[in-house]
């Protein structure tokens, strides 16, 4: 289940809408954040990725179109990643797509008590320290 439910979501994703997995994780982050910016190293801590990963993915989508980055005035090494209009229509129309993708190939099969189960356990090993 950990290598084939995401890579069957991943290509669901990439069927529907273009965007990778880290590419959703992205875009729909930034689109719960004021002004739909963050900086770039709090994005990184929650995705687990090197600022360095993040960076470079974050550039290949600015160029196309989904974000922009700006400078951070409170880390000079650091920058703010913002939602681009055209980054946030995507998604809107992503959304959709991958919300039925989730439920048809994994939360319709578990029954109430199931769906229980599974948050508790997910909780519990989120929380796990490094």
């Amino acid at each position: 289940m950990l290598v084939a439910l995401p890579a069957r979501l991943g290509r669901d994703l990439a069927r529907d809408s273009g965007l990778s997995p880290a590419d959703y994780e992205v875009l729909s982050t930034l689109s719960e954040k004021p002004n739909r910016r963050w900086a770039l190293k709090d994005l990184a801590a929650k995705m687990e990725w090197s600022r360095s990963r993040l960076s470079h993915h974050a550039a290949r989508m600015q160029g196309r179109g989904l974000i922009d980055k700006e400078p951070d005035p409170q880390d000079a090494r650091g920058c703010i990643l913002r939602l681009t209009d055209d980054g946030f229509q995507l998604l809107e129309r992503a959304a959709p797509h991958h919300v039925v993708s989730v439920r048809t190939r994994l939360i319709d099969h578990l029954s109430p008590e199931e769906l229980t189960v599974l948050r508790t356990l997910s909780t519990r090993i989120a929380d796990l320290p490094d």
